[in-house]
């Protein structure tokens, strides 16, 4: 089959290798000038199960409510006239509920796993080196409140076979020396061993590249304009390149990968696309002394923020803003992630020099991320993926490929159909 993917992040990557590994004829699309580019630029670099947990839970409704609209919150959500917003929310509100959070977070934890696994071999069997490590994650909590509730979710991931295993604060400075400059500030945290982290767009810019070595072809600054549709199927998909010249291209099947763009091309064919963007901040710091800064990723509970080291540089971010499309980076919160990074690691990190960055996570109210077959028959999904395109990309691409192929993706999860 000839096969055209809309979308050249991590998810797209992932969904093109799998399908030419199946044989396929495969055409990357991209208004970008390379692969990686937009929200896997400078993501947080987790693959974190541990964390594959829904924003939706029976909790969250009273958090909203004491961050609304405050700048300094780590979720803001600042009402507007967007229509979209409301019902993104309102269907948000009701995954919240007890029955819903269990069924999202079972489905997340499976998707996340089978990702990871696959990351592995994939790394292993091409050889990619992507300032990847294999430390483990390790939460932090600065009071007995937030502790207490990490128990609980804990709990909950034990009974659904993912190791978070409760420490003290001795136990957490065995493992992370580097939390010793707050330790009079912890109350205790949990760590995972089998979770990992590297460079989301170091590793899709080298997938990327064996995917042309297979046969996959890309065509950068493109711009998707529309999908044009006839007797129940995808014709062809317009677009304006570089030069501004008008281009059509046909295929058998079509694959939308934009992230938190894909209710914009996915509206006028009738399509339901719950995706509303969440914006998210990081900053990245070149590191001065490699020995005082962490080599195990970590979670700041109270703040929201992770710190995942990547060879030379350390990543800090965090922080979310349901306010639209809009990526202008707040100066107030860019100095808040500085600020909690120097309480942290005053003198290892080079201060003057960092690289700010936001990209729009494509969330949906549950979290679960929209992957499968449309009303349209060839016409596909893998997008939604919010905070965690990184720990589900693989899978994501992988199952997709399988569902084309008429084959029932492993995971347990909720594919479309």
């Amino acid at each position: 089959m000839k096969i055209v993917v809309l979308g050249s992040g991590v998810i797209g990557i992932t969904t093109a290798w799998w399908l030419a590994a199946e044989g396929h004829e495969v055409t990357v699309i991209d208004r970008q000038a390379g692969a990686g580019r937009e929200t896997t630029r400078a993501c947080g670099g987790l693959i974190s199960v541990s964390s594959a947990e829904p924003w939706a839970t029976p909790q969250t409704p009273w958090q909203l409510l004491r961050w609304l609209s405050k700048d300094e919150a780590p979720l803001m959500f600042k009402p507007s006239l967007d229509t979209k917003q409301w019902l993104w929310g309102l269907s948000f509100l009701r995954e919240c509920q007890s029955s819903r959070f269990e069924s999202n977070l079972r489905a997340m934890v499976r998707l996340s796993e089978y990702s990871r696994d696959l990351l592995m071999q994939l790394r292993h069997e091409l050889k990619l080196n992507y300032a990847y490590h294999q430390n483990g994650i390790l939460n932090f909590y600065r009071d007995e409140h937030s502790f207490s509730m990490s128990q609980s979710m804990a709990d909950r991931l034990r009974d659904i076979g993912v190791e978070r295993r409760l420490l003290s604060v001795p136990e957490m400075l065995d493992i992370e020396p580097a939390l010793a400059s707050i330790k009079d500030q912890l109350v205790g945290g949990d760590y995972s061993s089998d979770d990992e982290a590297g460079d989301a767009y170091g590793f899709t810019e080298q997938l990327a590249e064996k995917a042309q070595q297979k046969g996959v072809q890309f065509l950068y600054q493109h711009q998707i304009e529309k999908l044009q549709c006839a007797d129940g199927n995808v014709q062809h998909v317009e677009l304006i390149d570089a030069e501004g010249q008008y281009q059509r291209l046909q295929a058998d099947a079509f694959v939308v990968a934009l992230g938190a763009f894909s209710p914009h091309l996915l509206k006028p064919l009738g399509i339901a696309c719950p995706i509303y963007p969440a914006k998210g901040y990081s900053a990245t710091f070149t590191v001065l002394d490699p020995r005082s800064v962490p080599q195990t990723s970590l979670i700041d509970s109270k703040n929201h923020l992770v710190f995942t080291r990547l060879g030379s540089r350390l990543r800090v971010s965090g922080l979310a803003e349901l306010t639209g499309y809009g990526r202008a980076l707040s100066q107030r919160r860019c100095t808040k992630i500085v600020n909690l990074t120097k309480e942290l690691f005053p003198n290892q990190l080079d201060f003057d020099n960092v690289q700010f960055w936001s990209g729009l996570r494509p969330a949906t109210p549950s979290n679960l991320p929209l992957i499968g077959r449309t009303h349209i028959k060839n016409l596909y999904l893998n997008t939604g993926h919010g905070t965690l395109g990184w720990t589900m990309g693989v899978g994501s691409g992988r199952a997709l490929a399988d569902i084309i192929a008429k084959r029932h993706p492993e995971p347990e999860f909720p594919f479309l159909h």
